[in-house]
């Protein structure tokens, strides 16, 4: 039987309509011309010619699924539109595996601060009253992302859901500090480019979700310094300056001037534990297999719910990881993650070593790189159109910590900039058997010092040598300066006659990259008149 309705024939009035409505989606299709409006979206679709098999008009061939597909995933099989079982099971590990490389490529910055925080219980410091201090420098013992020889640091972390609103006191003089939440996040600086100027100061950090009455603000002529953290697990990092090439100065600032304590318990707080990590082997990066997952895990059952917004936590909870429940993927699930962390860690190593974005050349025919493309501490591009910049905050957070809008702003003679090399002037990764030329040119834009550290490419720590400091500090060391004020540097497994001053050692076997640090950059960096050489292997 014939269900189909006759075609009635068109009804003159009808006719009429529909000439009218050809003539309005042609001037349409005119005026979005004139106006600069995507004349396709005026187009018709063309449905004339022989009824499609199984259909009684036409079918736009863009709309079927063919019943045998070949993708990267293989050979895919329909029948008549619906997947065979098959199919299907290939479709849904294939969601699984893409789902488990976006977590890992996103949660980057999250993991990373969760293996800092362990690293720190690690060795003591467990609680806000506890820090690690580096008294004699960070040298190439601790694995911590890119951290610098250059400046001692004092780290700690606070625990806003054990503690609630929490006062930190910066000494004055402090150099350049920073507190993030536990995705990496800026929550406010200290220090130099914080709002004490470097005169020093009570802060408050609170946690999002705090309902009491606070203290008032400065800006409201109270005593704080004043910051909300979405977060409960924050990191800060405080920096302070060698002096006369010794960090003997700061590390007396830090350990007698730092206090972090609970809201208004100052006299009954704990005093505060500083432990020395100079020289200790400790782990501070997070993992690059399933044990990434993990870490990740253990955030997001800490931290509150709205930490993290809807889409992420979507795409966490796809791959089983949601708050209040275990995180126990099976054979299966466990097998495709396992892939897709390893696809992710290549996938940002490209993006480390081998970057595709043209943003990331600071200078033309050159392998110098900036590390903050986009020049945004939200990664949000520059143009306001393109969104969040994921990848460049995927390369960042591989590379290194801390985020603040001090890294990318420009300061005067304030602050620091950074200038990354992962390649000769050639073009060619650095090998640690081969040894390599930098020249430094005179009148360095850098108020304060400057300094070039070597990091190992698998761990992105400092390279581990016999040279416990893999570096060159313009104050720290007696560098050989040439009749035009310039300075050579080289590096290698052995230092050339006469260089030994100005030579940093590599290894054999073992891949390297360099960072030059400008401390207090001065105009002639950020507008470019002033730029380092390259680096020019030797023969």
């Amino acid at each position: 039987m014939n269900h189909h309705t006759p075609q009635a024939k068109p009804h003159a009035c009808s006719a009429a309509f529909f000439n009218h409505k050809l003539i309005a989606v042609a001037v349409a299709g005119a005026m979005s011309g004139v106006f600069g409006a995507p004349a396709a979206y005026a187009q018709a679709q063309d449905a004339a010619g022989p009824a499609t098999p199984g259909f009684n008009n036409k079918i736009p061939k863009q709309i079927l699924t063919p019943d045998r597909v070949e993708t990267r995933i293989g050979s895919l099989r329909f029948v008549d539109g619906v997947p065979t079982a098959e199919t299907a099971r290939k479709a849904y590990d294939n969601l699984d595996f893409l789902r488990g490389t976006e977590v890992f490529l996103n949660f980057i910055p999250a993991a990373s601060l969760e293996a800092m925080r362990r690293g720190n219980a690690q060795l003591g410091a467990a609680r806000s009253h506890q820090a690690i201090i580096f008294d004699q420098l960070l040298d190439s013992n601790p694995l911590l992302l890119t951290g610098n020889t250059d400046t001692v640091y004092c780290l700690a972390f606070l625990d806003l859901q054990a503690d609630g609103p929490t006062v930190v006191e910066v000494p004055p003089g402090s150099g350049p500090g920073t507190v993030n939440d536990a995705l990496f996040r800026f929550v406010i600086d200290m220090g130099g480019p914080g709002p004490d100027r470097g005169q020093g100061g009570k802060y408050l950090i609170v946690p999002a979700d705090f309902k009491g009455a606070l203290p008032k603000s400065k800006e409201e002529g109270g005593e704080y310094y004043i910051a909300r953290s979405p977060s409960y697990v924050n990191l800060l990092v405080l920096r302070g300056f060698l002096k006369d090439g010794k960090p003997d100065a700061a590390s007396k600032l830090f350990r007698e001037g730092i206090k972090i304590y609970p809201l208004g318990k100052q006299t009954s707080a704990p005093a505060m534990q500083f432990i020395n990590a100079s020289t200790v082997p400790y782990n501070t990066i997070h993992a690059n297999d399933f044990e990434f997952y993990r870490e990740l895990d253990h955030v997001i059952q800490k931290e509150p719910l709205d930490l993290i917004d809807p889409e992420l936590r979507g795409l966490a909870a796809a791959i089983g990881m949601r708050k209040g429940k275990p995180f126990a993927p099976d054979e299966r699930m466990r097998k495709i993650l396992t892939d897709a962390v390893a696809v992710g860690n290549a996938t940002t190593r490209a993006m480390a070593f081998r970057s595709r974005d043209p943003r990331s050349v600071l200078y033309e025919n050159s392998q110098w790189r900036t590390a903050f493309i986009g020049s945004d501490y939200r990664w949000l591009d520059v143009d306001g159109v393109s969104g969040r910049n994921l990848d460049a905050r995927s390369n960042f957070f591989y590379i290194a910590t801390v985020n603040t809008p001090a890294m990318s702003a420009k300061l005067v003679g304030r602050g620091s900039q950074y200038a990354m090399s992962y390649a000769d002037r050639a073009g060619q990764p650095f090998d640690g058997a081969k040894s390599y030329r930098l020249n430094i040119p005179a009148d360095v834009p850098a108020q304060d010092f400057w300094s070039v550290v070597l990091y190992d490419t698998q761990t992105r720590a400092e390279l581990q040598t016999s040279q416990p400091f893999p570096s060159k500090n313009s104050k720290r060391n007696k560098l050989d300066v040439n009749a035009d004020g310039s300075v050579d540097l080289y590096f290698g497994p052995k230092a050339p006659a006469g260089k030994e001053a100005n030579w940093t050692q590599t290894v054999p076997g073992k891949g390297w990259f360099a960072v030059l640090r400008l401390y207090g950059p001065l105009e002639p960096w950020f507008d470019k008149k002033w730029r380092p050489g390259e680096f020019e292997a030797l023969k």
